[in-house]
């Protein structure tokens, strides 16, 4: 794999993990606790797909096939995304959402720091443009967390369940391959085991105020770099392709 290559896919890793989760927050409009959270949690959903045709079009500029954003986001099949398979949980209820938000987006807040510094200018700019969406979105998750946390028994216990269900997914965020320690060697990319630490010390921290317990690290899924995905996965490509394979070719 040549360094382009392995940044090309970099890029689209990025793409996916975005996309993927912008569609997963859509879900939720019209169904949140309360109309001004409703809103929130569009504006976050646009900010996560505007993300993603960036991080796309990079890819497609340096991959130099003629491909473009659409072709990413609405022709490829299920195992040619490599997204996380903690951003294509369901939302079962709204501490689920709000546990994945945290969870996600106090390692990509990381990740993007890091990328502000990369070796490829066009990373470099979108990572820059983007930390600070997810700068906003983390505050606003954790916010909820506590607000959810320290709130009623029940909320607690909610919460807290989704946190132990959702844990499994959290080691993913570091399970780096060749295509991550290419980018860190050849373009000043993100060192995950310094994120990890970075990551866990303030998770910590806020789920310590929420009053809630960080879960005992157990055994992890992953697969999502490597096109594996959870039975979620395929419901949710259908639905969010479903126009564009329905009319080959359309255009709006």
């Amino acid at each position: 794999m040549t360094s382009d290559q392995a940044l090309t896919r970099y890029l689209l890793r990025l793409g996916d993990n975005a996309l993927i989760l912008a569609q997963r927050l859509s879900e939720l409009v019209a169904s949140g606790p309360e109309l001004e959270e409703e809103l929130a949690t569009a504006n976050f959903a646009l900010d996560y797909l505007g993300q993603a045709r960036m991080f796309y079009s990079r890819a497609c500029e340096l991959e130099g096939a003629g491909r473009t954003e659409d072709d990413m986001a609405f022709l490829r099949g299920e195992r040619e995304f490599e997204n996380l398979l903690l951003l294509e949980q369901p939302n079962h209820h709204f501490g689920d959402t709000i546990v994945r938000q945290v969870l996600f987006d106090s390692f990509y807040l990381l990740q993007l720091e890091a990328l502000i510094n990369c070796g490829d200018q066009g990373l470099a700019d979108i990572a820059a443009r983007a930390h600070k969406e997810i700068r906003y979105h983390l505050r606003h998750s954790s916010q909820w967390l506590v607000r959810l946390g320290d709130g009623t028994d029940k909320s607690h216990a909610r919460v807290q369940e989704s946190l132990h269900r959702l844990w499994r997914y959290s080691g993913e965020l570091f399970d780096g391959d060749a295509v991550d320690e290419i980018l860190r060697q050849e373009f000043n990319g993100p060192d995950l085991v310094s994120i990890r630490e970075q990551w866990r010390a303030g998770l910590q921290t806020l789920l310590a105020t929420a009053t809630l317990t960080v879960p005992e690290d157990q055994w992890m899924d992953s697969g999502g770099r490597q096109g594996r995905h959870t039975e979620h996965f395929g419901y949710l490509l259908a639905e969010m392709q479903y126009l564009q394979r329905s009319f080959p070719g359309a255009s709006w």
